[in-house]
């Protein structure tokens, strides 16, 4: 097992990956930026390093620094969390050259399955089925037209190297393609460095349904399930469920192997996620697969009774899966929210700023993951989710209706945050008979005059 585990990230994954570390008995070793001196996770990290400035350019992406610090706290391994570094192949390959062990899959497999274009083909080659679409890269106008022709509209423009909703655009028809194209191509040159860009037929109105896999350096392989994503806005995920309502037990088992022969089959160790697009009629499609940790790998902890992080851990100093995570089987029904700091009633702008007041839910079946706190800072310059909240119950109804309670238990004061957003879906006929997909947030969103009148517990504030 290793001696110190230095974690490359912030914010709640930071201070989840530090509360595994220390039930293993490792020591752990924080970064932190200008902005995060009094972030959580820093001050129950055992040693702490400052990185850099605010920018995450300047700190948490910055891959010397980051090696320095480790160098400094003499450090055996690097758990990189969830974003930033964390899908890296040249991040994986340094850690690997300074001899610190990459709490992952190899830099190589990161390599193959980041490239969203060589990832589809790889799950060709393994019969995983894909959309229809490009036989790699499009280049010019002229190619990307006569391809999108030939798919079929509506078609989607994908980023090669994209990530998290980045890079995407959907073109309806042929009047809106090359503008599309173009927005496509820019948009993946700011955020990736890179404007290869694929094309796809678009699914529409599909769900997002994603299977937790785990494997070990043994060739020993296991999936935990699946997660629901299906309620996002822009790409960007809102709420999540597992089981999904709406697999049929066929459908989840050819999901599951599929997924299974996939990881096998490239040779992946450690934790890593196959996201698929589902349709009405039981089709799906292979769209990605994120080798990292999920930010909602909590909801299948609590249906599988492990902990993924300890298991990453595990994996990574080299031991063969735990018999509880090969040997388990699902349980209950659990739910997350995820907490954002920012105003669903004014378009999602970000609500950075002090907070007076933190008062997080609690009773049976109730968890919640957070680097925050009364009297915290969140600053602007980060992702804006400040808080997990997840729920199990035996059913499904049962989970619902502890979230709802939950959330209302949630005070908040100082900034604005989604959650009385998610009590009105939580809320909605169409939530509670898990007949939604990814495009009902923003049908629904379209519908509300303002923000409802949701009930909190009064406490008063310092």
């Amino acid at each position: 097992m290793f001696k110190n585990i230095l974690i490359a990230n912030r914010g709640e994954i930071a201070l989840r990956v530090i509360r595994a570390a220390k039930e293993l008995g490792v020591r752990t070793t924080a970064v932190y930026s200008e902005a995060d001196v009094d972030s959580m996770h820093v001050h129950l990290a055992d040693e702490a390093v400052c990185i850099g400035p605010a920018a995450s350019a300047d700190s948490y992406l910055k891959m010397e620094a980051i090696l320095s610090a480790a160098e400094i706290a003499n450090v055996d391994a690097i758990h990189p969390g969830y974003g930033f570094l964390s899908e890296n192949p040249r991040f994986a390959e340094l850690c690997e050259s300074c001899n610190v062990k990459f709490i992952g899959p190899s830099a190589e497999v990161i390599a193959l399955m980041g490239d969203k274009n060589q990832a589809r083909a790889t799950a060709t080659k393994y019969g995983v089925p894909v959309t229809p679409g490009s036989d790699g890269i499009v280049e010019t106008e002229e190619e990307a037209l006569r391809v999108a022709d030939e798919v079929g509209y509506p078609v989607m423009i994908k980023a090669s190297a994209g990530g998290g909703g980045r890079g995407m655009r959907p073109a309806l028809n042929k009047a809106s393609f090359l503008s599309a194209f173009h927005a496509a191509r820019t948009e993946a040159q700011a955020c990736f460095g890179s404007s290869d860009v694929y094309i796809e037929k678009l699914v529409e109105n599909p769900h997002h349904v994603e299977f937790q896999i785990v494997a070990d350096s043994h060739g020993n392989v296991k999936e935990l399930g699946e997660r629901d994503c299906s309620m996002q806005r822009r790409n960007q995920k809102i709420i999540e469920e597992t089981p999904s309502p709406l697999l049929s037990e066929e459908l989840r088992n050819r999901m599951a192997e599929a997924s299974e022969s996939l990881v096998r089959n490239i040779g992946y160790e450690n934790c890593g996620t196959i996201e698929y697009l589902v349709d009405d009629d039981e089709n799906f499609y292979f769209m990605e697969m994120n080798t990292r940790i999920q930010v909602e790998h909590p909801i299948t902890e609590e249906v599988r009774g492990c902990d993924l992080i300890k298991e990453q851990i595990r994996v990574a100093a080299g031991s063969t899966l735990s018999e509880h995570v090969v040997d388990s089987v699902p349980r209950g029904h659990s739910i997350e929210c995820r907490i954002n700091a920012e105003d669903p009633y004014n378009n999602f702008v970000p609500s950075p700023g002090k907070i007076t007041l933190f008062y997080a839910p609690g009773g049976r079946g109730v968890r919640v993951d957070t680097h925050v706190y009364s009297g915290y800072e969140v600053p602007p310059n980060y992702d804006s989710m400040i808080a997990k909240l997840i729920v199990t119950g035996a059913t499904r109804d049962i989970a619902i209706a502890r979230m709802i309670r939950s959330l209302n238990e949630f005070v908040i004061k100082g900034i604005k945050t989604t959650i009385p957003f998610q009590v009105s879906i939580l809320k909605h006929a169409a939530f509670r008979t898990g007949d939604y997909n990814i495009a009902w947030v923003e049908k629904f969103l379209a519908s509300q005059p303002g923000p409802p009148d949701v009930p909190e517990i009064m406490l008063e504030e310092e």
